[in-house]
Order: structure tokens, then sequence, then C-alpha cells
């Protein structure tokens, strides 16, 4: 096993969704069979933002012919996680040996390299990079007497999950079920500014927490994964009725009431039917997790 880098960019060609899937051609087959059962890290380019960047960390669970186009293949990915922010590929001189050059340029041999095995020890770095960065904002309840036994943070390093021991305690907090909730949380609250999609409330007590929740479209239970197209900020009442199919979202936004309501709660949503979505369309809301919601979930 062996950890890597795949290079994925919003507008590919490629039929890629990196919470799930890497497709990639024949040429890399070899690489991509060697992170079977290990970790990856995505690194591309991010809107607004000059270079490439790191920004993303999951789990290669196998391989798979693409059945539609001869000598293409898909990596399954599962555990997919966002960082706190993009890592400067560039930052500090680089952090793969030989990827950057002297003068601060992608050395031309990487530039077309799609696929990048990685030592260990990089990828440790780069994941404590993108992956370390506490929440501004506290929870909106107040957290267990020993918060160091649910952030993740605070565990003692753990034996490693796959392969070799890692050098960084982080990688073992990669599959920490809180660890992730908080990270999650951290990330919807952030790209939507603590404000519910649904009401447009942005409601902060005194203690500074912000009132909005962060609510996975396809649950985890039933396979969700933790990328932030698979999230959305809820306020309290209005992710209880989403998570209940009272509620759901439309392709294109709209917000679509359930005739099983009871009641008339238009006045609490906003006032054109719209979520408030972020700018940015790759943070937005995933069509196939919205059409999951839809389809299994909303009581139409």
């Amino acid at each position: 096993m062996a950890n890597a880098v795949f290079y994925h960019r919003p507008d590919s060609i490629y039929d890629d969704d990196p919470a799930q899937r890497y497709h990639f051609p024949k040429q890399y087959l070899s690489r991509v069979k060697q992170t079977i059962g290990d970790w990856i890290i995505y690194d591309g380019p991010v809107l607004g933002r000059k270079g490439r960047h790191y920004s993303s960390v999951g789990l290669v669970n196998g391989v798979r012919p693409n059945a539609d186009k001869p000598d293409h293949f898909y990596a399954d990915i599962a555990e997919f996680i966002n960082f706190d922010h993009p890592v400067d590929s560039a930052a500090n001189g680089g952090f793969e040996p030989g990827f950057i050059t002297e003068t601060g340029e992608i050395n031309a041999g990487y530039r077309v390299q799609a696929v990048r095995v990685i030592e260990r020890d990089v990828f440790a770095r780069i994941v404590e990079a993108g992956l370390s960065e506490e929440d501004e904002w506290p929870d909106r309840i107040d957290p267990p007497k020993h918060p160091e036994n649910i952030d993740g943070f605070g565990h003692p390093p753990q034996a490693a999950i796959h392969g070799a021991p890692r050098p960084r305690p982080i990688i073992s907090q990669l599959v920490n079920r809180p660890f992730r909730d908080a990270k999650f949380r951290q990330h919807i609250r952030q790209i939507y500014d603590r404000t519910c999609a649904f009401t447009g409330l942005r409601l902060i007590n005194g203690g500074g927490r912000p009132e909005v929740e962060a609510a996975h479209i396809v649950p985890v239970e039933k396979g969700g994964n933790d990328s932030v197209r698979n999230g959305i900020a809820l306020s309290g009442t209005v992710h209880w009725m989403f998570d209940r199919g009272l509620l759901s979202l439309s392709d294109g936004h709209e917000i679509l009431p359930s005739r099983h309501l009871n009641y008339d709660i238009s006045h609490l949503l906003n006032k054109d039917m719209k979520a408030l979505v972020p700018t940015n369309p790759n943070l937005r809301p995933h069509p196939d997790y919205m059409a999951w919601h839809r389809e299994n979930v909303f009581k139409d």
C-alpha cells in the first residue's frame, strides 16, 4: 500500500466525484493500485487562488474498470473529508521533494502527472497542514467535561490503520467519527457564514455560539460522506424537518415543502423560496446528493 496525490480540477473532462470516485486512464493503473486500502490527497486548481493546492483527503477502497470507456478506470473513494483550507503546494518550498523548483514553479516533469506516489511523512505533513485549523466558533451547546476525548486532537497517538506507523498523530483521526463530525460542522458553518440556507437566519448567542447546524444531505448511516457538497447549513427546526422529509431541495436550489406538512411554514423560509448557497459552485450541494434526498427521504 502507498499514499499518493491525485490531480483533480472541477472542470475536468473526467467523470470524477472526488468524494466517491476518481476517474483515470490506464497509464496510471499501476500507481493507483498501490493505493488500495490506503489514503490519498487531492490537489489541483482552486477558484480564486493562483497555483496548485491540496484540498482534501480520502481512502481508496478499490479499483474497477470504466464500463463505458475502454482503458479507463475508477478508484472508489471512502472516508473523504475536505481540508480546513486549501494548502498551497508551493508553500515553504513545497511538501513533495522535487515538485517545486527553486523559482517556485511546478517541476515540468511533475506537471503532467495526474497520480504521484508520495512518502508517508510527506502525506502526514500535508494532512496536518490541511486539518489542524481550530474551529473559530464554539459549538451551539456546551461540550462534555472532557472535550479532549471528543474532538480527536486530544487522543494519544493510535496504531496506524493501514500500513506502516504514521509519523503524525493526526493521521489516526481520519476515521474518528467525532473528529470528522466536528470538521464537517466547522467547514459547513464557514462556507455558509453561520447562516441557515433555508431561513436566512444568522443567530449568534452571547457566547459567540452559532445556532446553525451542519446537515448531511445523504446521512452518514445511509452511506453519505463528509464532503461539503453533501452538506448544508440549517437552523435546528429546519434541520429536523429536512431529515424527516418535510423539506427538500431542487437541483436549482428551490426549497421544496412536503404536502405532508400540517402547517404553513412559508413565513419561516426565505421569501423567494430559494436556498442561500455558496457563490462558489464547487461548494454548493451536489445534484446527486440532492436527488438522493428527494427520492429516498422527501415526502412529496
